[in-house]
Order: structure tokens, then C-alpha cells, then sequence
């Protein structure tokens, strides 16, 4: 038995392997919306026999992305939108699952592959950006301190998206927590300055983030997963951190959270990280023991024996890819061979298998 290709259940949907497809952003969106790249990105995913499909990290409001060609889901024109592909994502097999997510302080950019430098409010493509303090991402442009009342239309921008991820038909949704983004930055000291309520003790900064968890839960289905994307560690000194990480996913899981997704980093500039390997999955290994939660590993796993070795030593519930699987949408049919799992392949392509396993 493999435990990579093992079912994996979470409340009443049913992934039908451990290895879900990280969202990973596509810069390639016109307000928000999804087009024919993502339909065929991300169904390619599907078809190449992932358990879970995750849409990148779309924003809960226009400001909330990264760059102003990130995905969104702020309207019913976005979830109808998105509606064709999270049911294309379902048919191929897979679980169709969206990440809700505002970028913060880490906002109005270019995109990567045009050198992903900030750009100025006043200009074209360009915002204002926001955060928990009017503290600066390295040279980015400093973001604008939210008031009480912004940090309310924040929670209820994130439930509102929820109800819409609903309406896509997705069967998941991920919540990110992650990365330097809003919430984390609300998490961290180095980030977060505030004197109120949301600033100051682990209690007031882990407050904005559980205040989000509690209305998407409220928003979404009783018998449907809720996700949520950590960072688990600022990678520097008197940042956020594992043991506050743990705490705050014992507090995610008594909000109703179902698995957490452990990655770490991206609310420094200057950030040292002990890259290597599977390099998060201690993050993982800690919250799933300490918090007594499920959790998926990431990070540099890009092997089969690797994948296959983290979920049976009980260092994660499962693993998600998002290189391997850009290089190889085929990563899951292919891992199964080299696993000895038998996982037939659709009809259209079972011409490429190469045959019995074992010949």
C-alpha cells in the first residue's frame, strides 16, 4: 500500500490521492478574471491525476492581489468565470479548491517575469497598498496602516468570497495565511506595530487572522473543507516563528480548519532560509503532532520516494507540488508507476501507457 496514493478524507470530500497542486500564480488574468490559460493550466493538473486542484491565490477585492493581473473572486462575474473550470477540475477526478487571499503590504507590482517591482500608486496598473502597519517590504513603497473599520470590511470581504467560491462549485477553499501577505503580516511583529487590539501580544496579532477563519467557516459548507496557508517561521530574528505557529493552529482548528498548509518565509526582504530538500516538512511534522492537526508538507519535494517517505513516517497528511507539477503536469501517473501503483491513465491517453506494472 502507498501512502501517497491513499485516499485522503476531509469532512465529506474525498481526495483520491495525497498529492494536491499548489496555487501558484499565473500573472495572466484581465480583472481578475480566469481565461483559456487557466482552464488548461489548471486542468492539465487535473488530468495528470492530482487529488486536489488548488486555483492561485485570488483576490478577495481588487487591492488584495499582488499584481493587478492576479486572479479574483470579488464578484458574481468572477465566480461565474470560474464555474467551468472547477467542474472540468471535478470531472477529470480531482478536487476543484480556490485560494482566498489579500496581499497586503505586498501589493501593486509588476509581474515577475517584467522584474515584479513595485509600482506607484498614481500609475497605470498601480494602488495603494495595505497593511497592519505603515511599515515597508524592503524598498516596496510603504503600505497604508488599516483602520478598525477597514480590518471589518477585510473579514467580510474574505466571507463574501467565500460564498462566491460556492457559487463556482469549488469544493474547497484555502485560506492564505502565508508568505508576508495580510494575515501573516498581521502575525508578525516585524510587521505588525500596531497599539490596539490587533497588534502588540501573540493573542491581538493572531486575531485578524481567526477572525477570518471563523467567517469563512461560517460562510461555507458544514460538510466542505476549509485550508489555511501558514508561514511557519519568519527565518529571522524575533519574527514569527514555530511555537507561534503552533498556537495559532490549535486556535485554526477550534475555528473549524481542516488541514494546514505549512510553508514558510516572505514577510522579510532580507529573510535567511536553510534551503534544501524538503526543507518546510519539519514545519509540517511539529504542527501535526503539537496542534494535533492535519497538515500538507512543501517545498522542494519533487520525488515520489520522497513524497512517499513524509506521509508514511506521519511527517504530513499530504504534499503539495508546485514546480514538479509546472514541469510535469503527468507528476502524479508518473510517481505511481515508480511506486508500483497501478493508476490507469484517462482513455484519450491510454494509448502512452507503457504497459503491465512490473513489465
Amino acid at each position: 500500500m502507498s501512502h501517497l496514493f491513499s485516499p485522503l478524507e476531509l469532512r465529506s470530500v474525498r481526495l483520491r490521492n495525497r498529492i494536491l497542486v499548489s496555487p501558484m500564480c499565473q500573472y495572466s488574468s484581465e480583472d481578475g478574471m480566469p481565461n483559456d490559460w487557466h482552464m488548461v493550466h489548471l486542468g492539465s493538473r487535473a488530468v495528470g491525476g492530482a487529488g486536489l486542484v488548488c486555483i492561485e491565490a485570488s483576490g478577495v477585492s481588487p487591492e488584495g492581489r499582488i499584481t493587478a493581473w492576479d486572479a479574483g473572486i470579488w464578484s458574481e462575474a468572477h465566480a461565474h468565470a470560474w464555474k467551468p473550470i472547477a467542474e472540468f477540475i471535478r470531472r477529470q477526478g480531482a478536487v476543484p479548491a480556490i485560494q482566498l487571499a489579500h496581499a497586503g503590504r505586498k501589493a501593486s507590482l509588476d509581474r515577475p517575469w517584467r522584474g515584479g517591482k513595485p509600482i506607484p500608486a498614481h500609475a497605470a496598473h498601480g494602488w495603494q497598498a495595505l497593511g497592519p502597519s505603515a511599515l515597508a517590504f524592503g524598498h516596496y513603497p510603504a503600505p497604508r496602516a488599516l483602520s478598525r473599520d477597514e480590518i471589518r470590511d477585510v473579514v467580510e470581504q474574505f466571507r463574501r468570497a467565500t460564498q462566491l467560491a460556492l457559487a463556482a462549485g469549488f469544493d474547497a477553499v484555502e485560506i492564505h495565511g502565508a508568505h508576508g501577505y495580510l494575515l501573516h503580516s498581521f502575525c508578525s511583529p516585524l510587521s505588525n506595530r500596531r497599539d490596539d487590539e490587533y497588534g502588540g501580544s501573540l493573542e491581538n496579532r493572531m486575531r485578524l487572522p481567526l477572525q477570518v477563519a471563523t467567517a469563512v467557516r461560517a460562510a461555507w459548507p458544514d460538510d466542505k473543507p476549509v485550508l489555511y496557508r501558514i508561514s511557519a517561521s519568519d527565518w529571522a530574528q524575533g519574527g514569527w516563528d514555530l511555537a507561534q505557529s503552533i498556537e495559532l493552529c490549535r486556535r485554526l482548528k477550534g475555528a473549524g480548519i481542516d488541514l494546514v498548509d505549512c510553508s514558510s518565509g516572505g514577510n522579510v526582504h532580507d529573510q535567511k532560509v536553510a534551503l534544501g530538500p524538503g526543507y518546510q516538512v519539519p514545519f509540517s511534522e511539529a504542527i501535526r503532532r503539537e496542534a494535533e492537526v492535519a497538515t500538507a508538507a512543501v517545498g522542494l519535494i519533487s520525488e515520489a520516494v520522497q513524497a512517499e517517505e513524509i506521509l508514511s513516517l506521519g511527517r504530513a497528511d499530504a504534499v503539495c507540488l508546485a514546480r514538479a507539477l509546472l514541469r510535469d503536469p503527468y507528476w502524479p501517473r508518473h510517481a505511481a508507476r515508480s511506486l508500483g501503483v497501478e493508476f490507469p491513465w484517462p482513455d484519450p491517453y491510454a494509448r502512452c501507457e507503457v504497459g503491465p506494472l512490473g513489465k
